[in-house]
């Protein structure tokens, strides 16, 4: 396919995971060499899978965290989309979506730091976590994504 602007979005979720201190989960992801980014959890929806439930998988594939350790509170009104960049266009996902169309979930995390596990799935997204003021979201997220997480954050501001 050559014109890629044909091409659809992948269908994903994400999660804004916050603690009792009003701090956001970030992580750094293992396959990002260049720069200094970090992001909350995301991935795909699988066939068939409800919103809900993607959201509460991919947390605790990124995280470790599971439903006993985190209530979803809000979801966003609308789905997100952003573009990949022309140069990773084509090529992540095995070049078959041109960006994402997400729909994020809040969630309160209930557990204690001891209960994230980065190695909870094979193979692992992140390699580092912490947690930050959800203000610094869009200055940790790569480029091309700033856009989605100003959205998020602007969205959830009040419950948080």
């Amino acid at each position: 396919m050559n014109d890629l602007s044909s091409l659809p979005y992948r269908p994903c979720v994400g999660v804004m995971l916050v603690n009792a201190d009003g701090k956001v989960f970030v992580g750094k992801r293992i396959d990002n060499k260049e720069g200094d980014w970090w992001q909350m959890p995301q991935g795909g929806i699988d066939e068939g899978e409800d919103l809900k439930t993607a959201a509460h998988r991919e947390l605790q594939e990124e995280t470790g965290v599971t439903e006993t350790h985190a209530t979803i509170l809000a979801q966003t009104r609308h789905e997100l989309l952003y573009d990949l960049p022309e140069e990773l266009m084509g090529k992540l996902w095995k070049g078959r979506y041109r960006g994402q169309r997400q729909h994020w979930f809040l969630a309160r995390f209930e557990g204690s730091d001891s209960d994230i596990d980065l190695n909870a799935h094979r193979p692992p997204e992140f390699h580092e976590w912490k947690w930050v003021e959800p203000r610094l979201l869009p200055d940790l997220i790569v480029p091309f994504k700033k856009r989605v997480y100003r959205a998020v954050l602007e969205e959830f501001r009040e419950l948080i």
